[in-house]
């Protein structure tokens, strides 16, 4: 086994250092001397034939069972060096005809008529609240944040995304908006605070849905934002703006035809939507195996190529496409930054195989933004041409608007016509 682990990982890792001591106490090294210097040890036979035979599913699952250990670095290092050697995507040669298999039958994997999308959206996001407390921001923000500068913290990163996508849905006073996936509320309670909106958020989340309500209650919103407990297919009425952040990454590929179908029949005619979502530049994938089996089943994060035909079909029409790139490669980082140093806490909510999870789930998560082709877009879609502006200097004049509302300052004057 130690012959054959040696093979196939000196075909596989070319850039890098990577020592690695078997089960056995054989150490072999790997890659060009280059890099942080990483070593792992497997702990047990099983482990490392595991990682020899599915390494996409066992490498996680050994790490999780203790099996696999970091002797030098950390699983983040160890991963941004395993990731780095396929910037496409793609997993090793020989684990392809796996990933071949794992593509053939990915639309059953993602079959997620509503009561299996409410199962497994409770999978995740009907943990414990307070795990969430350990590592996002104060609002509760779990997307991509939008940093406008390299040194910005989380909270203000993550407040210039709600700002960036409330500027692009161009709201005003009275504005109905659904919010698809509202999370914890803070998208629709800032809609509803900033803009003066009117906001119905759908969850299939009871956690998320009972603290976002008790937050409504809290700032005195409850009259103005709505939150329900609903799928999008179920939804009855019409709305002048359509957000989703961080959600269509559950509805699944053979559901996208339905998803759009049903938002273009839910927006009004001079409607505008924002679509907020993990993309993949290479084109159609497969779920990593270990995401959907411990973190987000039924999940998958599309190509573009997969999306915009869905979008063409319902009859919308793409207005602008925004790709931000590493910005949720540094909210990873903050997350497992601040996951980290509130490990103790998180083994006291759970135990230590669930924080090496978690720790394993960010880490791998993070360096897929950095080192592979992944990113996230915002698609702006309406009915019909005239209802957004012909150039992209509104936004400018829309967020320095909001931001002086933030600050409790008057908003800048608007010449006639604007």
């Amino acid at each position: 086994m130690d012959r054959l682990l040696d093979l196939l990982l000196r075909r596989f890792v070319r850039r890098g250092t990577l020592r690695i001591t078997t089960a056995r106490g054989t150490v072999f090294s790997f890659g060009d001397g280059t890099g942080r210097p990483v070593a792992i040890r497997f702990m047990t036979p099983a482990a490392q034939r595991g990682v020899i035979i599915d390494p996409e599913v066992r490498l996680g699952e050994a790490y999780m069972n203790g099996t696999l250990r970091v002797e030098e670095g950390t699983i983040a290092d160890f991963l941004a060096l395993v990731l780095g050697q396929t910037p496409d995507g793609m997993p090793p040669g020989w684990a392809q005809p796996q990933w071949l298999l794992r593509y053939l039958y990915r639309r059953l994997q993602q079959f997620n008529r509503p009561s299996r999308a409410q199962r497994n959206v409770a999978h995740h996001y009907d943990l414990d609240g307070r795990l969430y407390s350990l590592f996002l921001d104060a609002d509760r923000q779990y997307s991509c944040a939008y940093f406008e500068a390299p040194d910005q913290s989380l909270d203000d990163a993550q407040l210039a995304k709600k700002r960036h996508l409330a500027a692009k849905l161009l709201l005003r006073d009275g504005h109905r908006v659904l919010d698809i996936g509202s999370g914890w509320g803070g998208l629709a309670l800032y809609m509803a605070e900033f803009c003066r909106a009117r906001v119905t958020g759908i969850t299939l989340s009871r956690e998320q849905l009972h603290r976002a309500t008790e937050r409504a209650a809290e700032k005195y919103l409850a009259s103005a934002v709505e939150f329900r407990l609903q799928d999008y297919r179920d939804v009855p009425e019409k709305f002048d703006r359509i957000v989703s952040v961080g959600m269509f990454e559950h509805v699944g590929v053979g559901y996208y035809d339905a998803y759009f179908r049903r938002c273009a029949e839910l927006l009004a005619n001079d409607g505008v939507m924002l679509l907020h979502s993990i993309g993949r530049s290479e084109g159609p994938n497969v779920t990593n195996p270990w995401i959907a089996k411990y973190i987000f089943p039924g999940g998958y994060i599309p190509a573009l190529s997969e999306v915009l035909p869905s979008i063409e079909r319902a009859g919308l029409l793409v207005t602008d496409i925004e790709i931000l790139r590493l910005h949720y490669a540094e909210t990873l980082k903050h997350w497992r930054d601040r996951f980290m140093a509130h490990r103790e806490e998180a083994t006291r909510i759970y135990d230590q195989r669930f924080v090496r999870m978690w720790e394993f789930y960010l880490a791998a998560s993070e360096m897929a933004f950095r080192e592979q082709a992944m990113m996230v877009f915002q698609i702006q879609l309406t009915k019909r041409q005239d209802v957004v502006p012909t150039t992209r200097d509104y936004l400018v004049r829309e967020e320095a608007r909001l931001r002086a509302l933030e600050t409790g300052q008057r908003p800048p004057l608007r010449l006639a016509g604007e």
